[in-house]
């Protein structure tokens, strides 16, 4: 006897839960159409009804119905709630051709450059230029930037980058942290033509040439525990200035508290005359922060708002407005502060620097 393969569809059996949820997704109306429509099947072919039948009743080819019927059968819910997978069309390009283009990029420079454009290297691989632009952007590579960095070579580098970590994490009881610095020969520009104002569709401009009307140093003091800062502006950086902003900072903090001032190496820092300086004001504590290491005085940070807020678009007639506008930015600053948190811990910046020497080690 011949036996006859039946071609009648696996019965479809539901939990209380299913049906529910089924029925739910069936007469939804802010759910996706596809889902309402995946949902209408199962509950009509759990009723016993054929394919062909279903597939009349809710106007979709038979084949659509079998699918979704092997879908719920194998995953359930789950199956109907999302597509499975496509293969998509084949890549044009071999990936032996991508792997060129990527060591290209990452280990070879053109002969007449320094780096890879896209134009270049898809003149050199034999590509279009939008077929380069999609490997990089595949692969994170961005050979048109480049950063800078510097490691610093002081020989006490752990011991102050410890000093300076440890302020920041656990400061003192009874004791301010101050971040000092100074930023150096600001420039009171004046443009040569009137900048046109922003309009939709449109940023503002300013011209590109200026005059010079002279420059001041600031002379700033952060209080890292709530983000104000004790400004002064003078005409020269040296360490006269350095002891005249000393004492304002001595008059302008609570006389029983301790102040540990974070500063770079810079000689005024060091000077003889603010030795014996110090020496008469027991309270001041000096903590300085290894060379080449600006990024760990807080207080450049500030300095970045300062420029980018009010200095790097203004005009300044002269040196008195230019000095009056870094006031009023300072005044403002204080009246509503941004505290500035450190959150970097000694290992954490002793491991990055670790892998950036092992790094540079490799190259030589």
């Amino acid at each position: 006897m011949i036996g006859v393969v039946s071609r009648r569809a696996s019965t479809i059996e539901l939990t209380p839960e299913e049906r529910s949820t089924l029925d739910t997704w069936s007469r939804g109306r802010s759910i996706a159409a596809r889902l309402v429509q995946r949902a209408q099947i199962i509950r009509l072919a759990a009723q016993g009804i054929l394919s062909q039948d279903i597939a009349e009743q809710l106007g979709v080819s038979r084949p659509t119905v079998q699918l979704w019927r092997q879908r719920f059968l194998a995953l359930r819910l789950a199956g109907l709630e999302k597509d499975a997978p496509r293969p998509g069309r084949v890549p044009r390009i071999p990936p032996e051709t991508v792997r060129s283009v990527v060591e290209a990029t990452l280990h070879d420079k053109p002969p007449d450059a320094t780096h890879w454009s896209t134009r270049t290297m898809a003149k050199a691989q034999g590509l279009s230029e939008a077929s380069v632009r999609r490997i990089w952007k595949q692969h994170n590579l961005k050979p048109h930037l480049s950063k800078t960095f510097k490691l610093s070579r002081d020989r006490r580098f752990v011991e102050k980058l410890r000093d300076v970590v440890g302020l920041y994490l656990n400061p003192p009881e009874k004791a301010l942290v101050l971040c000092v610095d100074e930023k150096c020969q600001i420039q009171a520009l004046d443009r040569t033509q009137p900048g046109l104002p922003m309009k939709p569709g449109r940023c503002g401009t300013f011209t590109h040439d200026y005059k010079r009307h002279g420059t001041t140093t600031l002379f700033a003091a952060l209080n890292v525990l709530d983000g104000k800062v004790i400004g002064d502006c003078m005409p020269r950086h040296r360490h006269q200035e350095f002891i005249r902003f000393l004492k304002r900072i001595d008059q302008e903090t609570p006389s029983g508290l301790n102040l540990h001032i974070i500063v770079d190496n810079y000689s005024a820092h060091k000077h003889a005359a603010v030795r014996a300086w110090l020496k008469r004001h027991p309270r001041f504590h000096m903590h300085f922060i290894p060379t080449s290491s600006s990024w760990l005085n807080l207080v450049e940070r500030w300095f970045a708002f300062l420029t980018q807020k009010r200095i790097r678009r203004g005009s300044f007639q002269n040196v008195s407005a230019l000095i009056e506008a870094i006031y009023d930015h300072i005044d403002n600053s204080n009246q509503k502060p941004h505290i500035f948190v450190w959150t970097a811990s000694v290992d954490h910046i002793m491991n990055k620097i670790a892998k950036c020497k092992e790094a540079l080690d490799a190259l030589h």
